[in-house]
C-alpha cells in the first residue's frame, strides 16, 4: 500500500513540475508566474480541487510520443473566491508553450461543461502559443469545442478571460466570446495574425505590443476590459469583480453588508453642475459619491472615456451604472461608446444586474468620420439594449438630454421604471441657440431678436419641468439627495417582473 501511495505522491509532484524547473525559471524570469500560482493567487486558499491532473496527449507524429507530461499544459478544476464557488483553467506555458491539443481541449471542456451545468462561473487564464502543430486539425477541432461551450455559457454563468502572456490566431476568439477580458502590461498580448505574417501581407513593420498589447486593447480596439500592471495586480482585480457578479443567471448578486446610510444628504452635489453649460465636470464625482463607501468598480476606464461604466453597491447590491461623462467630448454619443455602454446594459441583463444611467448628454457627435462608421447602426445598438432589458432601470438627467441622445439614455420610452431630473436638466430636442436658428430663421439678420428667441427657448426648454408636466420624468429631485431617492427606488424594484414576447432570439442591429 505505501509504494502505491507513494507512487500517487511521486506522479503529482511531477505533474506540479510542468515542463520542468528550468522552464519554470525562465517564465518567472520573463515577469510571469506559473499556471498554478496564477490559481492560488486568484483563489481562496486551499480551496482548489484538481481534475484531471494525470491526462497526457495522445499525438504520436513528430516524435511526440517521446514526451508526454501530465495535465498537458493546462491545469482545470474549481475552488471558491471569498466562499463562492468557481471554476477554473490556467494554461501552463512551460508545456509545449502552453499550446493547446486535442487534450487539452477536452480538459477545458469539461469544465465548462460543469460550470453550466452547476451555475457557476468560469475563470480563464491564458497563456498559450496558440494551436498545437503536430496534432494539425485535432488542436483546430479542439478550438471549436471550446467556442462553441463559450457560446452555451454566454448569459448562464459569467465567463471571465485573462490574458497572462501570447494567446493568437483562433486562440483569441475565446476570450472574445467571454464577459470580460484582463490583460497584463507588457508580458500579454492578442492577435489574429503576427507582426511576421503582417510584414508579409502587409509590408506593415510593428511589434508584438504595438499589435496587440495590453494598452492597444485597452485603449484602442476595446477588445479588452482592463490592463494591469503585473500577474498578481490582475488576479486580485478579478477576485474584486467576481464579488459583483452573480454566480449564475438564476441567482442574484451576492448583497454585501454596508456601512453607509442608505439616506446620506450629499450638499456638494447642488453645486457640481457648473454656471456656464458649456462648461464640464467629473460624473466620477457623482457616481462616487451615490455609491456605498464611495466604492466603484470601473470597466473599460481606458477606452471610450465619454461614457462610464462599471459596478456600485446600493444597500450592499450590486447595480450596474451607465453615465455620461461631460470631461470628455462634452459627454457626446459616437459609435465607440454606444458599443461600450450596449454590451455592458446587455451584460446587466443577463445576469439581472439593476441599472442605474446618469444623463448629461449634448447629443450625437457629428462628422463625415462617424457618419461613414455607422453611428446609426452602433447607436441603435445602445438604443436596442435599453429597450430590450427587463431588469429594474433607475435614469437620472443631472444637465443635458437633447435630440434622440435623450431617447437612447434608458428614457422612460424605453421602459425606464423611475426616470429622475435635477433642476438643473434640460430636456429639449436641440441646444437653444440651433433650435432659434431653425425656428426663427426669418430673423437671422437681427441679433437682439435672435437673442430673445434664444432666452425666450432656454426659459421654456432648459428645464425638467416640460418632460415632467407630461409624465416622461416622474420627480425632479435636489441633487444632494441623488443617493436617497435612488437607493428607495431600487429598493421598491426589488421584485419587478417583466417579460419580453417570446422569440428565439432577437437580432439586435450588430
Amino acid at each position: 500500500m505505501k509504494d502505491i501511495l507513494s507512487e500517487l505522491e511521486d506522479r503529482r509532484n511531477a505533474a506540479r513540475l510542468g515542463g520542468g524547473q528550468r522552464r519554470i525559471d525562465a517564465q518567472h524570469a520573463r515577469g510571469k508566474l506559473t499556471a498554478r500560482e496564477r490559481i492560488e493567487l486568484l483563489l481562496d486558499e486551499d480551496s482548489f480541487e484538481e481534475f484531471d491532473m494525470f491526462v497526457a496527449h495522445r499525438c504520436t507524429d513528430f516524435g511526440m510520443e517521446e514526451q508526454r507530461p501530465s495535465g498537458d499544459g493546462v491545469v482545470t478544476g474549481w475552488g471558491t473566491i471569498n466562499g463562492r464557488m468557481v471554476y477554473v483553467f490556467s494554461q501552463d506555458f512551460t508545456v509545449f508553450g502552453g499550446s493547446l491539443s486535442e487534450t487539452h481541449a477536452q480538459k477545458i471542456c469539461k469544465i465548462m461543461d460543469m460550470a453550466v451545468q452547476n451555475g457557476a462561473p468560469v475563470i480563464g487564464i491564458n497563456d498559450s502559443g496558440g494551436a498545437r502543430i503536430q496534432e494539425g486539425v485535432a488542436s483546430l477541432a479542439g478550438y471549436a469545442e471550446v467556442f462553441q461551450r463559450n457560446i452555451m455559457a454566454s448569459g448562464v454563468v459569467p465567463q471571465i478571460s485573462v490574458i497572462m502572456g501570447p494567446c493568437a490566431g483562433g486562440a483569441v476568439y475565446s476570450p472574445a466570446m467571454t464577459d470580460f477580458i484582463f490583460m497584463v502590461k507588457d508580458t500579454s498580448y492578442m492577435f489574429v495574425t503576427g507582426p511576421d505574417v503582417v510584414k508579409t501581407v502587409t509590408n506593415e513593420v510593428v511589434t508584438a505590443e504595438e499589435l496587440g498589447g495590453a494598452s492597444t486593447h485597452t485603449k484602442k480596439s476595446s477588445v479588452a476590459d482592463g490592463a494591469f500592471e503585473n500577474d498578481v495586480e490582475a488576479l486580485a482585480e478579478v477576485r474584486r469583480l467576481v464579488d459583483f457578479l452573480p454566480l449564475n443567471n438564476r441567482e442574484k448578486a451576492p448583497v454585501r453588508p454596508f456601512f453607509d446610510d442608505p439616506s446620506r444628504i450629499e450638499d456638494s452635489l447642488d453645486t457640481i453642475i457648473p454656471d456656464n453649460p458649456n462648461t464640464p465636470y467629473d460624473m466620477k464625482e457623482l457616481i462616487g459619491k451615490v455609491a456605498d463607501e464611495g466604492d466603484f468598480y470601473e470597466i473599460q476606464e481606458d477606452f471610450a472615456g465619454n461614457i462610464i461604466t462599471g459596478f456600485i453597491r446600493l444597500e450592499g447590491q450590486t447595480v450596474g451604472v451607465v453615465a455620461n461623462q461631460p470631461m470628455v467630448l462634452a459627454g457626446c454619443l459616437d459609435i465607440d461608446s454606444s458599443r461600450k455602454a450596449a454590451r455592458f446594459v446587455r451584460f446587466c441583463d443577463c445576469f439581472e444586474i439593476p441599472i442605474l444611467t446618469l444623463v448629461d448628454v449634448p447629443g450625437f457627435l457629428p462628422g463625415t468620420s462617424q457618419e461613414y462608421g455607422g453611428v446609426i447602426k452602433h447607436g441603435a445598438k445602445l438604443l436596442f439594449a435599453y429597450g430590450e432589458a427587463t431588469v429594474p432601470k433607475v435614469t437620472v438627467i443631472t444637465r443635458k438630454a437633447y435630440g434622440g441622445a435623450y431617447d437612447v439614455m434608458a428614457s422612460k420610452h424605453l421602459r425606464g421604471d423611475f426616470n429622475y431630473a435635477w433642476p438643473t436638466a434640460e430636456i429639449a430636442v436641440m441646444g437653444a441657440k440651433g433650435a432659434t436658428e431653425i425656428i426663427h430663421r426669418a430673423d437671422l439678420g437681427d441679433a437682439e431678436k435672435i437673442a430673445a428667441h434664444t432666452k425666450d427657448y432656454e426659459d421654456r426648454f432648459a428645464n425638467p419641468f416640460v418632460a415632467a408636466e407630461k409624465g416622461f420624468i416622474d420627480e425632479v429631485i435636489q441633487p444632494k439627495s441623488t443617493r436617497r431617492r435612488v437607493a428607495r427606488a431600487f429598493a421598491s424594484l426589488r421584485n419587478k417582473s417583466l417579460q419580453n414576447p417570446w422569440k428565439k432570439h432577437d437580432n439586435i442591429p450588430l
